[in-house]
This record gives structure tokens, sequence and C-alpha cells, in this order.
């Protein structure tokens, strides 16, 4: 077979995510990494806020003043989901990594599961928050 074959030359080198059909597993495999990098950026805006608390009480208005725009917020309520959603991802990872839930019932449903009890527990915290302040 030559170099300038065609059966060779329409083939992919190798496989794409836009020839692979979603899947429940593969998108929060995709979503998991996202909230992984989600946290970082997140843990940045924690510390800015402990810096600003330890700077000074100006600052620190200043910096309390942006966490309690509606902007700040939706940032805190996206914190609080990409924290709870990448946790129940790794435990079901760990789950895997033991050897269980394997199945590809099991794990579809499992993914569905964690997208679900993700959204739940984030309004469930936002809402003990807002009744208790």
């Amino acid at each position: 077979m030559s170099a300038s074959s065609p059966a060779k030359s329409d083939r992919p080198l190798s496989p794409h995510l836009q020839i692979y059909k979603p899947i429940p597993t593969m998108m929060m495999s995709i979503v998991h990494r996202i909230t992984g990098v989600a946290l970082y950026v997140g843990t940045i805006l924690v510390a800015w806020w402990l810096i600003a608390a330890a700077s000074g009480p100006d600052y620190f208005a200043l910096v309390n003043g942006f966490f309690g725009s509606w902007f700040g917020v939706l940032v805190l309520f996206g914190y609080t989901w990409a924290l709870i959603h990448h946790m129940l991802g790794g435990l079901r990872h760990f789950a895997w990594d033991l050897g269980h839930l394997f199945g590809k019932s099991t794990s579809t449903k499992l993914a569905y599961a964690t997208i679900t009890a993700s959204v739940a527990l984030t309004l469930v915290i936002w809402i003990i928050a807002a009744v208790a302040g």
C-alpha cells in the first residue's frame, strides 16, 4: 500500500471526540476535568478573600462587595457546584479504582446520579445558607 492510497489518507491519525457518540460517562469525565480546573480558579478567589480579610477593613469591604454582587454570587454558586460535582465524580472514580460499579447500566446511572446529586446538593447548601444567613 503506497503512502498516497486514498483509504489511508481519509482516516484520522487518532480518534477524535467528533467521531464518538457522546455518552453520559464520557460527558461526566469531561465535566470532571473542567470542574477540576474551575476549582483551581475558585481556590484563588477564596485566597483573595482571605488575603483581603487579613489586609484590613477597606480592602475586605471591596472584595466582599464583589462577592456580594450578582456576579460574585453567581461565581460562588458555580464554585459550590464545581466542588460538589468534582467530589461526587471523585467518589465514583474511587469506586471504580476498587473494581466496583463497572457495569454499563450501572456506570450510566452513576453518571446521571452525579449530575443530579451535584445540582440538588448545591441547591440545598445555598438554601440552608440563605435561611441561616
